[in-house]
């Protein structure tokens, strides 16, 4: 994949206006989100009201400890001409809802990844932006007088320190402070880790230690999901300054060293649109403007450094960036069968070959008895290995960077990896994973454990525990045992075996995996009690879809037919047809009720790239394969804001649900929106 770089394409714009103030309602059901190459994070609503114990203006990802929030919010207050404002809200577990920032909002928007606030105070306009800089622990909130008077702000921290997916502490927090001049250092209590702060500005900035402690106040999305959803927090005082005409005003907060907050903030502001347009001026023509633009400048927040010191040493070792994926926002870590799925369209479809290959490399350099970590718990340094079918993805990873890059280099690297990796499943590793010698074909299964990617589980209760032989595992076994010996024969070496095991499986599955009484495929068989599973799920499309389709083409038809009928919707696939009677038609309630439903009919927007893969390779009408991404692309402006959401709810009006970014939600989505270009 080539593309000339244009040096500055216009970045993408999304954003509301209000002559008279928003919906409350409107306002706090959508989310934005800023992150730093590093795990890092801030989030909130466009109310500016935090509803998830995961919203926060700073949430660094700090060593041994994973991403931590530091600072929960701001209490923003504004004087003008006599007339006190507040700019942010809060709803309060009492049920009070102080909406006064919402009624003097007039305007949102995203500025390339940078969300944008505007407000009306009086006579006075007052901008508000903020972004953190990449590959760093440092976050910048600025204020810009727009128009009209002089605008006195007093800017109050609400310092936490809390892992972001524990549980909320019950009680304030006893915030310490250290003035240093103009610098200011801050703990929600002695044993947190510090933030350091300094404001930029052009007045007497002076910081006012006068505490005060909030109201209880409620995360009323935490509440719907079954979790602690109250805190009170502590701001142990507050700065004050004005800004007139022309004016930026800024708030700088960091981890890192004193030094970083020296930075000019419209600076520092330029150089992110700056990386920013880059980002797009690299991409392939049709990617730099419209719903590509805006999917390519998302995919940019899940790649990251994933900061672990072992990962560090290897690859300063071989010259090689060490990087990762974040497969979700907020709450995932890295996830193996989520980076390879993810892989071609958040790197090779935004032409950034290099992170490609330093994330092919870093998940290389993981594996143990023939597996990749099926994730990467926050914090710590190994993975855990879990997962039958991450493995395999990684096979269909590889093949779709050779072709975009024909690196030889990385291809002779990875093959003895990839070797050893047939060998284990050829002999069986862990979770009894491997291959049976009756047939060829990949079973899998063990008790108390989830290894495909249907993998809920909650109290010792896995939800959909697929044991035996999945349809979409031997689909992607035989896809790598046909690459094992395509890219056999391309280094000079012996495929034969390859190709042996590769015909045996074909014969085998579609005598084994194919259903007549429904017209397309088993999910399972020889599950438990030796049964096949006649479920209609979207599993069976990756027998179509992937490189090398394992189902014989006569049935891809009668396949895609059950498909589109049970399963497609605006937003994606369901996981499970109506009828069933496990299946569950919305994603909602407690942890149990979520997890009884998120494999059982719940919608996957993923699920769509290979959709459409597999009924272009039978109807190649690339304007009817557009038409089923209009449902994606209306979502962007709902949710999380330009991003696109982990699941939606099975039927209408298919609210969106789970993670309001998802890595392979907007990879695969970006993908086949450049597959379905039309010039």
């Amino acid at each position: 994949m080539t593309s000339v770089v244009d040096p500055a394409p216009a970045l993408p714009r999304l954003g509301f206006e209000w002559t008279s103030g928003p919906e409350f309602a409107d306002v706090i059901s959508r989310e934005w989100l800023v992150t730093n190459g590093r795990g890092g994070y801030a989030s909130g609503t466009v109310a500016g009201c935090n509803t998830r114990r995961y919203h926060g203006l700073f949430i660094p990802s700090l060593p041994r400890l994973g991403r931590t929030v530091l600072l929960a919010r701001l209490g923003e207050q504004a004087q003008v001409a006599g007339h006190v404002y507040q700019l942010n809200t809060e709803e309060h577990g009492d049920g009070h809802v102080l909406q006064d920032g919402a009624s003097v909002l007039r305007s949102f928007h995203l500025d390339g990844l940078i969300p944008v606030w505007e407000y009306a105070l009086g006579p006075a306009r007052l901008r508000r932006k903020l972004m953190m800089v990449h590959g760093e622990n440092t976050l910048f909130v600025a204020w810009e007088h727009v128009s009209g008077p002089e605008v006195h702000l007093r800017l109050r921290p609400f310092p936490v320190a809390r892992l972001h997916d524990r549980p909320i502490p019950d009680g304030p927090y006893e915030p310490i402070v250290r003035l240093q001049g103009q610098r200011v250092e801050m703990q929600a209590m002695a044993d947190a880790p510090a933030m350091r702060m300094r404001l930029h500005a052009s007045c007497a900035m002076p910081f006012v230690a006068l505490s005060q402690t909030s109201r209880r106040l409620l995360y009323r999305t935490e509440r719907a999901r079954g979790y602690d959803h109250t805190e009170i927090q502590q701001s142990p005082g507050y700065f004050e300054c004005s800004v007139g005409p022309g004016e930026l005003l800024s708030l700088a907060v960091t981890t890192e060293d004193w030094w970083v907050l020296d930075r000019d903030p419209r600076q520092t502001f330029a150089l992110e649109l700056e990386r920013e347009r880059k980002l797009l001026g690299r991409a392939p023509a049709e990617a730099r403007a419209g719903v590509p633009a805006r999917l390519a400048l998302a995919a940019d927040q899940f790649i990251i450094d994933p900061m672990r010191p072992a990962d560090d040493a290897w690859a300063r070792s071989i010259g090689q960036d060490a990087r990762s994926v974040i497969a979700g926002y907020h709450w995932f870590t890295d996830w193996g069968r989520d980076t390879m799925i993810s892989l071609e369209g958040l790197t090779l479809c935004t032409t950034r070959p290099r992170e490609a290959a330093a994330i092919l490399r870093t998940f290389q350099h993981y594996v143990r008895d023939g597996l990749i970590p099926n994730y990467f718990p926050d914090g710590e340094s190994e993975g855990v290995y879990h997962t039958a079918d991450a493995t395999l993805w990684y096979f269909h990873a590889v093949d779709r960077y050779l072709e975009c890059t024909q690196d030889e280099e990385l291809l002779r690297d990875v093959f003895p990896t990839l070797a050893s990796i047939v060998e284990h499943h050829l002999r069986g590793t862990r979770f009894h994973i491997g291959v049976d010698p009756a047939d060829g074909l990949l079973r899998q299964g063990q008790d108390g454990y989830q290894l495909t990617w249907m993998d809920a589980k909650v109290d010792g209760w896995v939800v959909t525990p697929r044991c035996g032989k999945a349809v979409e595992i031997n689909a992607l076994w035989f896809n790598a045992l046909r690459l094992m010996a395509t890219w056999a024969e391309r280094l000079g070496k012996d495929p034969t075996p390859y190709m042996g095991a590769a015909e045996r499986v074909y014969g085998s599955f579609n005598k084994r995996f194919w259903n007549p009484a429904a017209g397309c495929l088993f999910d399972v068989v020889e599950g438990e009690s030796g049964r096949d599973d006649p479920a209609i799920r979207p599993n069976q499309i990756f027998a179509i879809s992937l490189r090398h389709p394992v189902l014989r083409r006569e049935r891809w038809e009668a396949v895609l037919e059950v498909v589109h009928r049970e399963l497609v919707t605006p937003v994606g696939l369901r996981s499970l047809a109506p009828g069933h009677a496990d299946y569950k038609a919305n994603y909602d309630g407690d942890l149990r009720a979520r997890d009884a439903a998120y494999h059982q009919g719940t919608v996957w927007g993923w699920l769509i790239g290979h959709y459409i893969d597999a009924t272009l390779k039978v109807n190649p009408d690339i304007k009817a394969a557009r038409a089923l991404l209009a449902g994606l692309e209306h979502h962007l402006e709902h949710a999380g804001l330009g991003q696109i959401s982990e699941i939606f709810d099975a039927t209408e009006p298919y609210r969106p649900r789970g993670c309001i970014a998802q890595a392979w939600s907007v990879a695969e989505a970006l993908r086949v929106f450049l597959k379905t270009h039309v010039t």
